[in-house]
């Protein structure tokens, strides 16, 4: 491996290491700005703006360590990508929703949603740019992953008036050129899965090495050591998936939000980006 490409891997690295959730440095802006209805994924219904009842006064969980448990299973398969610490400490200087004024409350929870879409477009924009095969679009992905970090450092008001809906369409299309030239390393007739209703199918053993699975829904598939070596997962619905003893190496634009809402074991292999969730079985 040669010193650019080994630097360039320690810069990704570093990239995405500020991309994920700092709750130390966060006010609980998750727990508070956003809603979220009684259903298996909580267990209760809250207002958008309003704090969750289980929001301690120091901004922790106070069931943190039972959420499954006490039906708060949404909580666990949930991750800001940084946007909690970025809206707390930089774009409102530290200031507390608890005890500044109402109208900085309301539009930090207002802005908060829009910096979580940013900093998601920032972790695929910073992988995309650590993939090989992605050097004829690289300019232009470093162009988008300036733009986008600029726009998630703007000022409140900035914030409330971006289209963020058509920043993310923008972006979309590098990805989806990225996707299309890291897949073509991929030997073999690669699937092309894109948004494809794949609740609950059947694809034990499959061979999907390089395929398409933007946006597929995968809610409750066995995937049981299916091979998923290269394919792009951006969007993809994996909740409930089986992922036991698959290989996931080198798949990409794959989230830590969708790896935890799967079931998986020690025999799943993950690429580097991503952690095996602390609820996956011990079964290899």
């Amino acid at each position: 491996m040669s010193f650019r490409m080994l630097n360039g891997m320690r810069d990704h690295q570093a990239e995405q290491a500020e991309l994920r959730g700092d709750c130390e440095r966060c006010f609980g802006l998750c727990c508070v700005a956003l809603p979220f209805a009684a259903s298996a994924d909580f267990a209760v219904d809250k207002a958008a703006g309003t704090p969750c009842r289980n929001l301690r006064e120091d901004h922790r969980c106070g069931i943190h360590a039972r959420l499954r448990q006490s039906g708060f299973t949404g909580c666990t398969v949930y991750d800001c990508f940084g946007a909690g610490q970025q809206v707390s400490q930089v774009t409102f200087g530290g200031r507390d929703w608890r005890t500044g004024p109402k109208a900085d409350a309301r539009r930090m929870f207002e802005v908060f949603p829009v910096v979580r879409q940013l900093h998601e477009l920032l972790w695929y924009l910073t992988e995309a740019l650590a993939l090989p095969a992605a050097r004829p679009v690289r300019a232009e992905l470093d162009e988008a992953l300036q733009k986008t970090r600029a726009l998630a450092a703007g000022t409140p008001e900035d914030l409330a008036g971006l289209d963020v809906a058509a920043h993310r369409q923008e972006v979309n299309v590098l990805l989806l050129r990225t996707s299309e030239l890291a897949r073509a390393g991929t030997k073999g007739r690669k699937k092309d899965r894109r948004g494809a209703d794949l609740m609950g199918a059947r694809l034990r053993g499959a061979d999907l090495r390089g395929a398409s699975l933007r946006g597929a829904y995968l809610i409750a598939a066995d995937l049981t050591g299916a091979d998923l070596r290269g394919a792009d997962l951006i969007g993809a619905d994996l909740r409930d998936a089986d992922l036991t003893g698959a290989d996931l190496t080198g798949a990409f634009f794959l989230t830590q939000p969708q790896l935890n809402a799967a079931r998986g074991s020690a025999g799943t292999r993950l690429p580097g980006s991503v952690a095996r969730p602390g609820h996956w079985t011990a079964q290899v």
